[in-house]
């Protein structure tokens, strides 16, 4: 493991910008850490540590692959770690096929500062803006699940020249999350366990993200929902204007059942908004979080997607 410290900028805990912390208490904080660092200790894949400076404060990035090939940036999901993301993805981090850059969300659990930005306008696409700049790329490939996908499309929208291509799975950003799940497969279950707390009403709270989720990534919710203050905005759904200047080839993967982003809206509605559409899937039966035989279809489709374009 290597440390890097990007424009000399040393990752201090201190940015230019007055925040609060995203935590309950620094207890809170520093169990969430240490499940980072188990979740990242199991990818037994070899990594480098990154800190380069955003105008939103220091964000942590986590670097894999041969340093020469081909970038390709990874976003993880919200309310949660980089390293958890990143393992569902693991098969495309062994490949060393590329060299991938996997920021932590600045504002979200994990290393970078604890900044929250705006969901509704284009501080997400500026602060991954200031990432590239950071670690010294003029562009890249984007590949990033649900809230990580939404924080995809507002660069596409601020600076859509920076992304050659992008994969986006089970993504926010293009669809609102309806009403009717917000309120009662969401809203309810998650506010009664905050209010009773068992490990029933945990399973319940989390029902509506799929069946199979693991006990580690299971601890891991329980975590965020006793010791961080949860972020519940999305990055806003982009508008066909907003992406006129997107030439990037897109694969979109989408999710039949996902309560959050139901796949068939996401397909018709990429269709409508997305300029270089090249693919487009909707896993039936598919929720949020996949089970392990959709996210094999989803590593394949990334895998074929990021080998095929531009080679």
């Amino acid at each position: 493991m290597m440390r890097l410290f990007k424009d000399g900028y040393c990752c201090t805990g201190e940015t230019e910008m007055r925040k609060q912390s995203i935590y309950k208490s620094l207890e809170g904080q520093a169990r969430m850490m240490a499940l980072y660092d188990d979740f990242l200790n199991k990818l037994d894949v070899e990594y480098e540590d990154c800190w380069v400076k955003t105008r939103f404060g220091v964000t942590h990035v986590l670097a894999f692959g041969p340093e020469q090939a081909l970038p390709v940036v990874i976003t993880h999901g919200g309310n949660s770690i980089n390293p958890q993301g990143l393992r569902c993805l693991l098969p495309i981090l062994q490949e060393q096929c590329y060299r991938i850059y996997a920021p932590d969300t600045i504002g979200m659990p994990g290393k970078s500062d604890q900044t929250r930005l705006s969901p509704k306008d284009d501080s997400y696409g500026q602060w991954l803006a200031d990432v590239l700049d950071g670690l010294g790329l003029e562009n890249a490939a984007f590949v990033g699940g649900s809230h990580g996908a939404g924080i995809i499309l507002r660069l596409a929208a601020y600076a859509p020249r920076r992304i050659t291509k992008m994969a986006l799975f089970v993504p926010s950003g293009i669809v609102s999350v309806p009403l009717h799940s917000m309120l009662w497969r969401i809203g309810l279950p998650f506010t009664l366990y905050l209010l009773f707390p068992n490990q029933k009403r945990l399973r319940q709270a989390v029902g509506w993200m799929g069946d199979e989720i693991e006990e580690d990534v299971l601890e891991l919710v329980k975590t965020v929902f006793e010791q961080v203050k949860v972020e519940a905005e999305m990055p806003r759904p982009a508008t066909k204007a907003e992406l006129l200047g997107l030439h990037a080839p897109t694969l979109i993967v989408a999710a039949e059942k996902d309560a959050m982003f139901p796949g068939y809206a996401v397909i018709r509605r990429s269709k409508e908004i997305i300029p270089n559409l090249v693919a487009a899937e909707c896993l039936k039966g598919g929720t949020h979080y996949s089970s392990r035989q959709d996210m094999q279809t989803i590593i394949q489709r990334l895998q074929d997607f990021l080998s095929s374009v531009d080679r």
